[in-house]
């Protein structure tokens, strides 16, 4: 097989989508590695390190879509991208379909055969090509809040620890997921006083356990974010439904009850986010206000950080590339119920069935749609 590794066009992505071990061990098993010129450069990896592990470095994206079986990605390809995928061509990559209809509708255009890294799930519901990205992305969100907290940057002027005789940050977190958990934890250890919402209570018990004192637990309802939301000096969007559109929790009516100069960190944003006021921002310019509160929504958060995000990433994601090679996507499928489950779109038909009813379109089962190809 031949697999392709392109350069992310996305503005501010620095993240790859495999690194030279990955190349290493693919050629070990006789795949050629057709790597883009400079694709790892934001993550710090040169062509000389990809060259030397096996791959062949191409001149440009085009030369990699032209002849790659399965292209590795970080981002879900952009417009610029989508002349450039071949009918049939394996994408495997970060999609979030349901944030985009007209992205669904231009992949279907395209026939691709679309693997979306944050659908692959165990039969335990984890989701570990997501997983990495979210610590990275819970992490962050906590960093980005408290700078724009910083007066300068037009919020309140608060520091999240406070100092002795002054008390801490409010930070309210809306999830208490993987993304959720990560930010309270860094929240907590700056020394905010910390509320994580979540409407499963076994995982706010596991959450009450672990975590240290300065982090209080709620059930997450209306009445509950409508009450603490006026005392929030920091609000984190943590919230999944796997593969679907992300729940509107939070209501422009409510936006108006926090205090001016707050600030709201919506990691969920790539699914489409959980205000009402919430759109896409990119790391170029992250920020916008709304009645007085500063709104952070970048769609690519990890990307900023390439250096540690595409290690964390490639140490999920390649195994399935790997399987892939070897296998085959239908054998890949048959061994692996996980990988099963990340199969978006097949040869023009929709395979996941949250985004297939969001925008109307016939869902079909993923074996029937892998029969017709060869």
């Amino acid at each position: 097989m031949i697999i392709g590794v392109v350069r992310e066009v996305r503005e501010h992505e620095y993240r790859v989508g495999m690194v030279p071990s990955g190349v290493r061990l693919l050629t070990a098993d006789g795949h050629r590695v057709v790597v883009e010129t400079r694709a790892g450069e934001g993550s710090g990896l040169s062509d000389d390190e990809y060259r030397t592990a096996g791959a062949e470095i191409a001149p440009d994206a085009h030369a990699v879509w032209k002849q790659a079986d399965l292209v590795v990605k970080v981002k879900e390809p952009q417009p610029s991208e989508y002349s450039l995928i071949r009918r049939g061509q394996m994408l495997l990559t970060y999609f979030h379909l349901a944030s985009s209809e007209t992205l669904t509708r231009a992949l279907l255009q395209t026939g691709a055969v679309c693997i979306a890294y944050e659908t692959i799930q165990t039969a335990d519901g984890r989701l570990p090509c997501l997983t990495p990205m979210s610590e990275v992305a819970g992490r962050m969100a906590v960093q980005e809040g408290a700078k724009y907290l910083e007066k300068p940057m037009h919020g309140r002027g608060v520091l999240l620890g406070g100092v002795p005789g002054v008390a801490p940050a409010e930070v309210l977190i809306v999830g208490g997921g993987v993304v959720g958990a990560s930010a309270a934890r860094v929240a907590a250890g700056l020394g905010a006083r910390v509320t994580v919402l979540d409407v499963n209570l076994d995982r706010l018990r596991y959450l009450a356990d672990v975590m240290p004192p300065n982090v209080a637990t709620l059930m997450s309802n209306e009445e509950n974010l409508r009450r603490l939301l006026p005392q929030a000096d920091l609000v984190i969007g943590a919230v999944l439904v796997t593969g679907a559109k992300a729940p509107v929790l939070i209501t422009h009516a409510m936006l108006r009850t926090m205090k001016r100069g707050a600030v709201i960190v919506d990691v969920c944003i790539d699914q489409g986010g959980c205000l009402e006021t919430s759109r896409p921002t990119s790391h170029g310019d992250p920020v916008y206000e709304v009645d007085g509160v500063v709104h952070y929504c970048v769609t690519n958060m990890p990307g900023a950080v390439g250096c540690t995000a595409t290690f964390a990433l490639t140490n999920v994601t390649f195994p399935y590339v790997q399987k892939i090679a070897r296998l085959g996507l239908r054998g890949a499928v048959a061994a692996d119920p996980a990988l099963r489950v990340g199969v978006n779109m097949v040869l023009g038909q929709v395979t996941l069935r949250p985004v297939a009813e969001l925008f109307g379109l016939p869902y079909v089962p993923v074996d029937s749609a892998l029969e017709i190809m060869q």
